[in-house]
């Protein structure tokens, strides 16, 4: 189930101000029964990236928050990975197994298109580099694109690649050593980026516990790595050494802080803490070392900013490996400021966009 954080102002203006949204998009169209929001954080650095999702949410009022805050962690993404991007994301309100079809997913195309280049899509949860194909024969303004198109494509093993680089980091911090071999990793979400990165720590000799969503794709997973399969719920009660959370957001919560039994957190996730004012100082004070989500999972976007810029793939996996330095760099950091990760790594991206806002406007 997706979790949400709780904004302090529920009016629609309100929210897109708490976190200094530029632009925010309602896509609406009765023929193909879209309902999507485009969401656009900041574009100092350069036009917003950031993928699109579908799902089920709840209410439209979740969706608007989801929405929101992903778009603010993909300008934190950009701009602590030192990339000239700005900040976006989307989502599409529906059912993607049952509800997915060309026609929605191109008249989605058409609305990314009007923003001409300021948001450029990409694949996230619930889409497939199919579905950019789809959005793609409607505007050209779309990342992770098929190889077979001059695309990237799939993005999940780069951004698996970035989270292992940078729990080998926060596992150095905690541990003193970097090596995985024998510790015991919950991984919760073992989609296209988990399932990636049971694949690195199988190799390095983790002892992997998982959880999933999906019964068969769990059951799946645990077979082919030898891994002790869970219920979602009895993921946080587990005897580990790293949580990595790797499904959707808010799992660090009031509820799961005092259940879980690990010295670090490393994750694909975005958004993992539910209140970051909260439960990121809290972590520290539980001893518990926390990887930036929006830093170490930033693989994904570093290999799609490769395709808009027409550079390699190993230019991508060679940027994406320093997630390790930059890892280490802020929790060192937080700790000589007396802070948590999550805050010294905000006002590390915050810093870099401010600074380049001195020469140049937004997109």
């Amino acid at each position: 189930m997706i979790e949400i954080q709780e904004l302090t102002d529920t009016s629609v203006f309100g929210q897109i101000a708490e976190h200094q949204h530029e632009q925010v998009v309602f896509c609406h169209d009765h023929e193909t029964g879209l309902r999507a929001i485009i969401g656009i954080h900041n574009t100092v650095l350069g036009p917003a990236l950031g993928g699109t999702r579908m799902w089920q949410y709840a209410s439209d009022a979740e969706a608007l928050n989801d929405v929101l805050r992903l778009s603010r962690g993909m300008s934190y993404k950009a701009a602590i990975s030192g990339l000239n991007l700005g900040g976006g994301k989307a989502v599409i309100i529906g059912d993607a197994k049952t509800q997915k079809n060309e026609a929605l997913l191109r008249k989605f195309g058409r609305f990314v298109q009007n923003l001409n280049g300021k948001y450029i899509t990409a694949e996230d949860v619930g889409m497939t580099t199919k579905d950019m194909e789809y959005i793609h024969m409607e505007t050209k303004h779309v990342a992770g694109l098929p190889e077979s198109m001059g695309g990237s494509g799939d993005p999940s093993p780069v951004t698996a690649y970035g989270t292992y680089m940078g729990m080998k980091a926060a596992a150095k911090k905690a541990f003193g050593s970097d090596s995985l071999a024998g510790k015991r990793i919950a991984v919760q979400g073992v989609g296209h980026v988990g399932g990636y990165l049971l694949e690195h720590l199988a190799k390095e000799g983790a002892k992997i516990i998982l959880t999933d969503y999906y019964e068969d794709r769990k059951l799946e997973m645990a077979a082919k790595y030898k891994a002790i399969a869970v219920d979602i719920d009895e993921i946080y009660d587990q005897d580990m050494d790293i949580y990595s959370p790797c499904a959707l957001g808010a799992t660090i919560n009031d509820d799961t802080l005092s259940r879980l039994k690990c010295r670090v957190i490393a994750g694909s996730a975005n958004n993992q803490l539910k209140n970051e004012d909260i439960h990121g100082p809290a972590l520290v004070d539980r001893g518990i070392v926390y990887a930036p989500d929006f830093l170490i999972n930033a693989g994904g976007l570093i290999n799609v900013y490769s395709e808009v810029v027409g550079t390699s793939r190993q230019a991508a996996l060679n940027q994406t490996e320093k997630i390790y330095d930059f890892t280490l760099q802020v929790l060192n950091k937080a700790e000589q400021e007396g802070s948590h990760p999550q805050k010294a790594a905000i006002r590390q991206a915050e810093e870099r966009i401010a600074a380049i806002g001195k020469v140049k406007s937004t997109y």
